[in-house]
């Protein structure tokens, strides 16, 4: 297989093994896609990505990472989502929908606004998550989930679900990454819970499998699970963990995991470099028999060509490259020797 190879996923063939990462944007008003969104998104899909991600898309208000977060938590933000789906697929990209809840890192400021945490009285929430912790020392301490909360949170995820099928969308993203709701059930630095979800590796993972159940029982198109492969901590989540968790939820009819890393804690030491989340994703896929994508400093035509045709990933998710050069996917053809992906308007360019 090669970069520019198609890739079938539960039905769904996408052009290349390309793909655009949930990136947030911070552009909404109660939840509601607009033209940022249209244009943002739709770009890459005329640049040549195969597959393009919203950023991530709340399942409940409280959800939300900041107050201009992305949501499909009302039939109400269907309509908007619609018409981006729409227009990704005229261009020929399958569209994906990161379905969200941020936990105890939600209710923050934007990052152009200084970020960091937005108290109630000042147009947030009160946080929540698997036990009274508090991200860090700034962050509020979350109000711990009861049972009947944590049943609610799966409903939610559920109902976005098959709100999602009905504006169009091919693909849908579970996040359990980077410290929001479902990692920081699923790490020991954040969930002390003494209940069925909570403790050992079969309770602190309960949530994320019910959550991928609950979906795939309203969703028959592809279903990936982005976590956080290691917390970077040998007291947390661990690689070990993942392949675990990733052959669990194989049997579970989820598609692909896409492996990230860290986010639970402030303070980590993160060997970052060109393609350092790679051996998480060639890990998982080798051990736990399921198709990974690889993100994180993936940047040249090269190096995510070497990642697919290695078998280190079956798929290639680009985020920050992707707002540098919305026409990544397009120049990678031409340096590699393939047949870029362009609309007919642009022919005269390339």
């Amino acid at each position: 297989m090669d970069l520019f190879s198609p890739f079938e996923l539960r039905g769904v063939t996408l052009r290349s093994r390309i793909g655009v990462s949930p990136m947030c944007q911070y552009s909404c008003e109660e939840g509601f896609a607009n033209d940022w969104h249209l244009a943002h998104l739709g770009a890459r899909a005329v640049g040549g990505a195969a597959l393009v991600f919203t950023e991530a898309t709340a399942v409940e208000a409280r959800g939300r990472i900041s107050p201009h977060d992305l949501g499909l938590w009302d039939d109400a933000h269907i309509g908007p989502l619609a018409r981006v789906v729409d227009f990704l697929h005229h261009f020929g990209a399958a569209a994906g929908v990161q379905l969200a809840h941020a936990g105890r890192k939600a209710s923050t400021a934007r990052p152009w606004d200084g970020g960091g945490p937005v108290p109630p009285g000042m147009g947030g929430w009160e946080v929540c998550g698997p036990s009274p912790i508090a991200f860090q020392d700034r962050y509020p301490v979350p109000r711990a989930l009861s049972m009947g909360e944590i049943g609610g949170v799966i409903e939610a995820f559920a109902a976005a679900a098959e709100r999602a099928a009905q504006a169009g969308f091919d693909v849908i993203e579970i996040h359990a990454a980077h410290g929001y709701l479902l990692h920081s059930f699923l790490s020991p630095l954040s969930n002390r819970r003494e209940d069925d979800y909570g403790g050992g590796f079969d309770g602190r993972t309960r949530i994320v499998r019910e959550v991928s159940r609950a979906v795939r029982s309203v969703w028959a198109g592809p279903l990936v699970v982005r976590f956080s492969a290691t917390d970077w901590r040998p007291d947390g989540w661990t690689l070990d963990d993942s392949v675990r968790l990733a052959a669990l939820l194989r049997e579970d009819d989820v598609d692909m995991i896409d492996c990230s890393s860290g986010g639970i804690v402030p303070g980590v030491l993160i060997p970052s470099a060109p393609g350092y989340q790679v051996p998480l994703a060639e890990t998982i896929r080798r051990e736990a028999g399921i198709a990974t994508a690889a993100v994180g400093l993936i940047t040249t035509p090269e190096q995510a060509s070497e990642i697919i045709a290695n078998g280190q990933a079956d798929l290639v998710l680009l985020g920050r490259e992707m707002l540098r050069d919305p026409y990544w996917a397009v120049h990678a053809a031409q340096a590699l020797g393939a047949a870029p992906a362009f609309p007919p308007q642009y022919a005269r360019a390339f």
